[in-house]
């Protein structure tokens, strides 16, 4: 299956043009402004990659081959055009462990038919030592995405709590289940029996369901961004093994930007990295006030005449989007009415939480496509002083990145992670659907009962849109 083509250097220059269609396909997802461009060029590279894999590689079926590339794209292509941006996290958790399950089962394949993939000693009739580690971690850490993934996924998509699920023990069992994997990937150099290989998948899908479970909702985007990094390092460990340096390189890009943004992210919410990465080391089993009932208080409810009344009068309104204009699918009414404010004179600004929503980067993405216009959204340090110039704050679906306890309360699992600080701003139009319900983090938030907050009750398209309403009169 190996029998290389007699051009290796056309080869090489393939995927060498391959990784850096990569490389610019990363720097142009750095930004709203070029994310387009970057996503054609990771289309491109990709292409190049797997024509030349194809092309250079002796295969049993290439009828075969392209019809499976045909039905998964196909698939692929129904899926993306059909999910909702609101469920487009839980699909990258999916999609994470359909490449850590690959990794696995090639793998598993290479193990069983070494000869196939070109790792087998002539001599001794057993695999490489080499390949035999790179089998390992590639195997280990694709079990590990994987069944980190289906958890990630559960707990998104709220087929399983968003709240931390603390076992008894969890550190010591986590700690001693990675050695004894490390340790028998060791050993595996010494004896490929069979026992010592499926020992070190299984303990790796336990693993792997073990770091996760422990996490709770509110660091549920750095999980998101971790598992992505781990996705890339199975595929580059997989690339040793079939000798792809095409895998090599895009495993190693994907794994060393899933790591950098998770730090991050993890520094942004002042998290431990460690921590995180090692299944909520050093979380608290039951912190006060996560999940805990919300208090029944007075709070100041207002209308839609209100808002825009309100708004009309204001020089400047920043604007925090949430999960809950996701939710709604209120991006497009929130533009119009950005539109509508700056037709009055009045100053427009989108404040970004690094952590917003339920995966990297997601408000921002839901503010592109309602053709927002870039200038005008700011990251978090970006802002965060100029609340407290704003005549209006609105804060549409952000509960947890709005809520001061970070700041006062050292039991909140919330505590200590920066916070877009719109209780300074003269009026705060806060919108939510109920007063019934906390964050995702489980805690309620002090900025509903402040003097200067008045609480939009209601679906957050439909008060969007008489919002509207009433600034177009």
């Amino acid at each position: 299956m190996h029998e290389i083509a007699q051009i290796p250097w056309g080869v090489s220059l393939a995927y060498l043009a391959a990784g850096v269609l990569f490389i610019l396909a990363l720097r142009g997802l750095s930004s709203p402004a070029t994310s387009r461009r970057g996503n054609r060029m990771g289309m491109i590279g990709m292409a190049i990659a797997v024509g030349t894999t194809l092309y250079t590689h002796d295969v049993v079926s290439l009828p075969e081959i392209i019809g499976a590339i045909v039905i998964g794209g196909g698939i692929g292509f129904i899926i993306a055009r059909r999910i909702a941006m609101t469920d487009m996290p839980q699909l990258v958790a999916a999609f994470h462990s359909l490449v850590g399950m690959a990794a696995v089962l090639v793998g598993a394949a290479a193990y069983l038919n070494p000869g196939a993939f070109g790792i087998l000693d002539a001599a001794t009739g057993e695999i490489h030592n080499a390949s035999r580690i790179e089998m390992g971690l590639g195997v280990a850490i694709g079990a590990i995405t994987f069944s980190g993934s289906i958890i990630a996924f559960l707990k998104l998509n709220g087929n399983m709590s968003g709240k931390p699920i603390m076992l008894p023990g969890r550190h010591l069992i986590n700690l001693g289940t990675l050695a004894a994997i490390l340790g028998l990937i060791g050993y595996f150099v010494t004896d490929q029996s069979p026992w010592v290989f499926w020992t070190v998948t299984a303990l790796s899908f336990i693993i792997g369901f073990l770091l996760i479970i422990p996490i709770g909702g509110a660091d549920m985007p750095v999980v998101v961004s971790m598992l992505n990094s781990y996705s890339g390092w199975a595929a580059a460990a997989m690339g040793f093994t079939l000798g792809n340096s095409a895998m090599i390189i895009t495993g190693a890009l994907v794994g060393s930007s899933g790591a950098i943004l998770s730090y991050i992210m993890c520094k942004a919410m002042n998290r431990s990295f460690i921590s995180v990465i090692a299944g909520g080391f050093g979380a608290d089993a039951g912190p006060a006030g996560a999940g805990g009932p919300v208090i029944d208080r007075a709070y100041k409810r207002g209308s839609a005449e209100d808002a825009a009344f309100l708004m009309k009068q204001a020089d400047s309104v920043i604007i925090v989007p949430g999960y809950g204009m996701a939710v709604s699918q209120a991006q497009h009414a929130l533009r119009e009415m950005g539109d509508l404010l700056k037709a009055e004179g009045v100053k427009v600004k989108y404040a970004i939480h690094p952590v917003a929503g339920r995966m990297p980067g997601h408000m921002n993405v839901l503010l592109a496509e309602a053709n927002v216009s870039y200038d005008e959204v700011f990251e978090l340090e970006d802002i965060n002083s100029e609340f407290s110039q704003a005549d209006v704050a609105f804060v549409i679906g952000a509960n947890d990145v709005t809520n001061p306890a970070a700041k006062t309360d050292k039991s909140s699992p919330i505590y200590g992670m920066p916070i877009l600080d719109v209780a300074n701003a003269k009026s705060v139009l806060f919108v939510k659907r109920s007063m019934g319900g906390a964050g995702y983090a489980g805690v309620d938030n002090e900025v509903f009962y402040m003097d200067n907050t008045m609480m939009l009750l209601a679906d957050a398209k439909k008060m969007v849109e008489e919002i509207v309403k009433g600034l177009a009169h």
